[in-house]
Formats: structure tokens, sequence, C-alpha cells
């Protein structure tokens, strides 16, 4: 019962370089995502933004310290403003080269999970555009620590 990124059916967005909006199973019994559920089927970005918020913060939706109106969602959201370097994974900004581009790249990240989870699936950026803010961030990043690209 523990969902793995396969799970999600994110694999699936993109197939031999043409855009797939529908699924054609139905995930595992370790992980649903929700446009299952949907009479459509028609894959959002809403589990990608939440496997992102997971793997920056090392902390899943179903975590213990979630209860009531605090969510994931809610911690992320509210982290942004003033304190990004206490959600995300410690371990992640432990070494001090480069920290300033880390905690920028971070709030990039989150922001971007932030818009694939909107409440409105028409809200929501797709896919193309996500990758496409994903390549730009890679690219401010390595620009931000003087890196070659």
């Amino acid at each position: 019962m523990v969902a793995h990124v396969s799970d999600f059916g994110i694999s699936k967005l993109l197939d031999e370089g043409d855009s797939k909006t529908r699924t054609m199973t139905l995930a595992t019994i370790g992980y649903m995502a929700l446009e299952y559920g949907s009479a459509t089927g028609i894959i959002s970005t809403y589990s990608f933004g939440v496997l992102l918020m997971e793997t920056f913060t090392r902390k899943k939706p179903t975590d213990k310290m979630f209860t009531g109106e605090m969510s994931l969602k809610h911690l992320v959201e509210s982290s942004l403003s003033h304190a990004v370097t206490e959600v995300v994974d410690a371990n992640l900004l432990r070494e001090q080269n480069g920290f300033a581009a880390k905690v920028k790249c971070m709030v990039s990240i989150m922001n971007l999970a932030l818009n694939c989870c909107m409440e409105s699936p028409e809200q929501r950026m797709n896919m193309k555009d996500a990758l496409a803010k994903l390549k730009k961030m890679k690219l401010q990043f390595l620009k931000d620590v003087g890196a070659p690209n």
C-alpha cells in the first residue's frame, strides 16, 4: 500500500512525443489519482503538483501533522511568503555552496506545485507549461550557481 512515482500516471502524459491526456489504466492499489474518479478520466497536473511537494518537503499528504484545515498544500502555501527553508527537506539545503540559489529554486518549484494543484481543474497549469517552467528553473539555477548548462 505504498505509492510509487509510477503509480501517478504522470509517465503516461508524454508518450513517443505526443501528449496524452487520457488514461489507459486505473493506477495501482497503492494509489489512485484524483482524475480517475472523474467521468472523463482526463489527467490533470494535480498529482504532479502533489508529487513535487512530497519530493521537496519529504512529507506525505497523509502525515499525522495534517489534521483539520492543515494540509501539505496549506503548509507549502503558508511557507512561501516567509519560511520556505523550514518546509523544504533540510538535506537539500545542507551545503552552504549556492544556498541562495537553492532557496530561490525551491520557491519556484513550490510555486509550480501550487499552480498545478489549484482547486479548479480549469485553473491548473497544463503539463507542457509545467515542463517548460521546470526547464527554465533548471537553466536559472545553473546560471545562479555558475555551473555550465
